[in-house]
């Protein structure tokens, strides 16, 4: 076994007197909200903290995690809180580490996902600026960068006031509707010396939980309405890892008899083997799917991503004829910048409610009597005699996987978007925790490493399935995997292509006439190829391939699982053919 985190980068002494600057105070709020780490890349701007974290606080709670890149610093704490579903904090490097790491605090956005992001520029006083590197890393209002795609941001001028702005920050992170937030420190205000010390942190006065629960009317409308529906649906989309509220949400469908369909854009919700689910989760409505909410006379939406979408998908132009009760508190983020609150859905019931809680009170309302069913819809198995010469699919790379792990519990951390949700059912809340976010290459590795940071001791073997344009956008989170000892087995799906843009590319062709077979032009990675294994084992992972025969890829997955369990980081650079379940590549190449 690898060293445990705890042990690493373990200062030889510390301060352990009273707090004398700014940036300790800083940092003792940090530890008073019960922040376990701290993800950075080292700046200036923030070198009072960073001294405050080692020398006053021993790097213990909150440890600091090295990183190479400011987007993996808000990837990993990403992961870590889709598993955990409460924030890590990410240290970013003035405004050009801002900039860095704009992209992966769109994705915690657009993923609902709580991430306290603590930012510093050069010092406000430009009297105490140095000349040139202090004034270029300096800037009037560093929240503006990231303002539309953040719950909440602040520049405080005081310690005082950073310590409020932080357990503001938290309790604004935790609550549902969760996401980032951003808090801006002045250098100057970090060094200097406390005027006089800060009054002990009671944190948990500061964070009263908000729990957004429905109104019993309501509550009562929505379950009279299904519970009278001759073929009721639920639409299950953004909810908790709770094992509990998983199991409510299985006992008020077998309550209702309701159908339910999940999505691959969200966390497993909902068992996708039960018999009550309905086709396979998908990035894409499918034809089952699209059958289903056609059918459907009362549909229960709990916050489905993109609901106007995927009604307009199974009916067109046509307003669905059936009863819509919408459960989200989504509408508290949505403002005029960013569009990933998607389309205005037809709704004839509305509850702003923690879905959760909405199904709690629905099943009291129920008060079911039946015995859960365990009756279990099997999964698409795909064998290993028709490649085991030749080449490999994403499927094959499932089924293979599935024999590998054996018996396993085993969390999928990411996957790639041609996935065939039919080959891997999920049975437990923590059996996908993934999404496609904000849709930005390179999220893939630092969201692997967090999940599996958070998923230490549970008990459960930490996939990640990524493409290879996401791995080398993202490749170097692997290093902070392999120096904390965060055990991970990377699987790379490596089509050598921007595959999705050949898709696009081939649709615009079909649409003007011209010819689809140069949709390959200014896609393809290949000439040279790239060792993908040996970039991570350059970064102290065990690298396998490239794998690019189905006789191949069991063996060294196996090998793999065992590096992996030993406490290793294991990379494997399977070559697959490129392609996409139907329903993706029609979405994907079809005219319009």
């Amino acid at each position: 076994m690898k060293a445990s985190i705890d042990t690493v980068d373990k200062p030889s002494a510390h301060w352990d007197g009273e707090a004398k600057f700014g940036s300790d105070a800083v940092a003792e709020t940090l530890r008073a909200l019960d922040i376990p780490y701290i993800l950075l890349t080292p700046g200036s701007s923030y070198r009072g903290l960073h001294d405050s974290l080692v020398n006053y606080l021993g790097n213990e709670r909150p440890q600091i995690l090295l990183c190479l890149h400011e987007e993996h610093t808000v990837a990993i704490a990403h992961g870590y809180a889709k598993v955990m579903e409460k924030p890590l904090a990410a240290a970013l490097h003035a405004n050009v580490g801002l900039f860095h790491a704009t992209m992966a605090i769109f994705n915690a956005w657009c993923d609902r996902t709580p991430v306290v992001i603590i930012g510093a520029t050069g010092p406000v006083d430009a009297a105490k600026r140095r000349p040139w590197i202090d004034w270029i890393h300096t800037a009037r209002d560093q929240g503006s960068v990231v303002r539309h795609y953040v719950k909440w941001d602040d520049q405080p001028a005081s310690p005082a006031a950073a310590r409020e702005a932080l357990l503001r920050a938290s309790w604004m992170a935790r609550t549902r509707p969760q996401g980032p937030v951003y808090i801006n420190l002045d250098a100057g205000m970090q060094e200097a010396p406390l005027s006089e010390p800060l009054p002990p942190i009671e944190a948990a006065r500061f964070m009263p939980p908000v729990v957004s629960a429905a109104p019993m009317d309501l509550v009562a409308r929505a379950a009279a309405m299904l519970r009278h529906a001759q073929s009721p649906l639920i639409m299950m989309g953004r909810v908790s890892r709770s094992l509990e509220a998983w199991n409510a949400r299985v006992a008020m469908a077998e309550a209702l008899g309701a159908k339910v369909v999940t999505d691959l854009k969200v966390p497993a919700a909902f068992p996708t083997d039960h018999v009550l689910h309905v086709g396979p989760p998908a990035i894409f409505v499918a034809p089952q799917v699209a059958g289903a909410i056609r059918g459907a006379d009362a549909i229960l939406s709990l916050d489905w991503l993109d609901l106007a979408g995927t009604l307009k998908s199974a009916f067109d132009t046509s307003a669905p004829p059936a009863q819509v009760i919408q459960v989200s508190l989504d509408h508290h983020l949505h403002n005029g910048w960013s569009m990933d609150y998607q389309g205005l859905p037809p709704v004839d019931l509305f509850i702003a409610a923690d879905p959760d809680a909405m199904v709690a009170a629905t099943l009291e309302v129920l008060r079911p009597k039946a015995r859960p069913r365990t009756d279990r819809q099997p999964a698409v198995e795909v064998g290993y005699d028709d490649v085991a010469q030749g080449r490999i699919s994403l499927d094959h790379v499932a089924s293979a996987l599935r024999q590998a792990a054996g018996g396993r519990a085993i969390s999928l951390l990411q996957l790639p978007l041609g996935w065939n949700g039919a080959v891997w059912p999920f049975r437990h809340p923590l059996d996908y925790v993934g999404s496609h976010a904000g849709g930005g290459v390179g999220r893939g590795p630092g969201f692997a490493v967090g999940a599996a940071l958070a998923l230490r001791g549970s008990g459960r073997l930490p996939v990640a399935v990524v493409g290879d344009g996401d791995f080398l956008m993202g490749a170097t989170a692997v290093w902070t995997a392999v120096h904390y000892g965060i055990p991970l087995l990377m699987v790379i799906a490596n089509n050598r292509s921007f595959f999705n843009d050949e898709l696009h590319q081939e649709r615009i062709a079909r649409m003007r006439g011209r010819p689809v077979e140069n949709r390959w032009v200014g896609q393809r990675v290949d000439n040279p190829e790239i060792d993908l294994a040996r970039i991570a084992s350059a970064q102290g992972a065990v690298g396998f391939g490239p794998i690019k025969h189905g006789d191949e890829l069991l063996v060294k997955l196996r090998r793999a699982i065992d590096e992996v369990e030993s406490g290793a980081v294991a990379v494997v650079d399977a070559w697959v053919e490129p392609g996409y379940v139907p329903s993706m590549t029609a979405a994907m190449t079809e005219k319009q």
